[in-house]
């Protein structure tokens, strides 16, 4: 499998500052609108969404995810794969 966040993601989702359910909410709505084979990048600061229900999602939906920390600027960087 390629490496998610090496690829150009077609949408960058910013849900910084939002807290659940929001950034679930709103990253299933732009997933929506992706064709097959595109790359969601979502910036989130709420670690349920980060290291819970958004990669979650993703495993029932059967989409490809990584999800990288950024312990310096305090905020996680989530790369979903539309398939």
């Amino acid at each position: 499998m390629a490496d998610l966040k090496t690829m150009e993601p077609k949408e960058t989702l910013d849900v910084l500052g939002r807290v659940c359910p929001y950034p679930l909410v709103l990253t299933k709505k732009a997933l929506q609108k992706l064709e097959s084979g595109d790359v969601l990048k979502v910036l989130t600061d709420a670690p349920a969404s980060a290291e819970d229900t958004i990669p979650r999602f993703c495993e029932k939906q059967g989409y490809p995810v990584e999800v990288v920390k950024l312990e310096d600027k305090g905020y996680w960087e989530i790369y979903i794969q539309k398939k």
